[in-house]
């Protein structure tokens, strides 16, 4: 590798016009990254119980003082008060990116109430609260029907998007769509919209992991590996569209499952939202850090795919769902049970500060 460049992710982003994020908001995990050339970072219900359980002692004191403090709050206000603590340090230690690039970069990605995947005027809601704890604070919402929805009236109040909970190229063209409406509408009052950095994430990782689920299901087989690619497929025709219609949103990768959701990206001008134990395999691997985002995933791989799999082709092809039946995508239920999961896991970590059992 190149002397002056630290890692083989220092030298993707210091090479290219592909940024990238750390996928969690521990403290430890993010200075890494930021030593790395990372720009953002992000946060969910699953991230932060996780955060919690490897730097309890960076915690431990607060839990104790937000309980004794607040007498009347039940396990669920204490919960999502450290889970706002928790996001806002991470915002603290992105300040001085945030700074340096104008405010374009540097932002902490904080999530909205997964269980209110249903209910657009509860995300609008806490997406404009969240908006206020940090000036560098990114709001995540689902891309479900009435996510949509809250995805443009949250912009239009001038918060700065992350869609989430997103597989699939209908899925990010009616992210880019409701994103532009609410920008519109803001320009159209003279509101600014100048400073705003919207992102729409697809999580390239479960777009694969959906294909090997239906696969085993139905008893598909097809070349060993060729499922690897659906993700990577998905974001390369996204992106060729975002950029073709000029769309003010940028795009994000997540959920790695190989270096592929990597290397295939780089230089994209796009975001890789990486989790801490994939930065450190990518950056001690032998891959090199050449421009592929331009390159076509191979016909034969595509063929199969489309061929073989009706779910590959509603991810795939640009009108392959409606809004109204994002929500029923098998990618969707999967993702947004486990975030939901997580974070009723994340209540029962704080019962057990709040409410200890006197059995132990």
């Amino acid at each position: 590798m190149n002397g002056k460049y630290k890692s083989r992710l220092h030298e993707t982003v210091s090479r290219t016009a592909t940024d990238y994020w750390n996928d969690s908001c521990s403290v430890e995990e993010l200075t890494y990254a930021i030593e790395n050339g990372a720009v953002g970072a992000t946060s969910n219900p699953t991230i932060v119980y996780n955060v919690l359980k490897k730097e309890l002692g960076l915690w431990e004191d607060r839990l104790y003082e937000l309980i004794k403090e607040n007498p009347e709050w039940s396990e669920v206000e204490v919960t999502w008060k450290i889970f706002e603590e928790i996001g806002v340090k991470g915002a603290s230690l992105l300040e001085p990116v945030f700074e340096r690039e104008g405010g374009k970069k540097g932002r902490l990605s904080i999530q909205t109430n997964p269980a209110n995947y249903r209910n657009a005027e509860a995300i609008v809601e806490q997406a404009i609260y969240f908006d206020t704890l940090a000036p560098n604070i990114q709001v995540k919402a689902p891309v479900t029907k009435a996510g949509i929805k809250a995805i443009e009236e949250a912009t239009y109040h001038g918060v700065n998007i992350n869609a989430t909970v997103c597989f699939t190229v209908p899925q990010a063209i009616a992210v880019a769509e409701a994103v532009e409406s609410g920008l519109r509408r803001r320009e159209a009052e003279g509101k600014a919209t100048e400073d705003m950095s919207p992102v729409c994430t697809i999580m390239v990782g479960r777009t694969d992991d959906w294909l090997k689920v239906i696969a085993k299901k139905e008893g598909i087989t097809i070349t060993p590996g060729y499922m690897d690619w659906a993700g990577v497929a998905c974001m390369k025709k996204a992106y060729r569209i975002y950029k073709e219609r000029g769309y003010r949103t940028r795009l994000l990768a997540a959920a790695y499952r190989n270096h592929l959701h990597w290397s295939e990206f780089i230089g994209g001008d796009l975001i890789l939202t990486i989790p801490y134990k994939w930065q450190l395999l990518f950056n001690a691997s032998d891959v090199e850090v050449k421009e592929r985002m331009d390159n076509p995933v191979p016909a034969e791989i595509v063929d199969t795919l489309y061929t073989h799999f009706e779910d590959f082709r509603k991810a795939y092809d640009e009108d392959g769902m409606r809004v109204a039946e994002f929500d029923t995508y098998g990618a969707t239920g999967r993702t947004l049970r486990g975030f939901i999961s997580s974070y009723h896991d994340l209540q029962g970590f704080i019962r057990e500060f709040m409410l200890p059992d006197p059995d132990k």
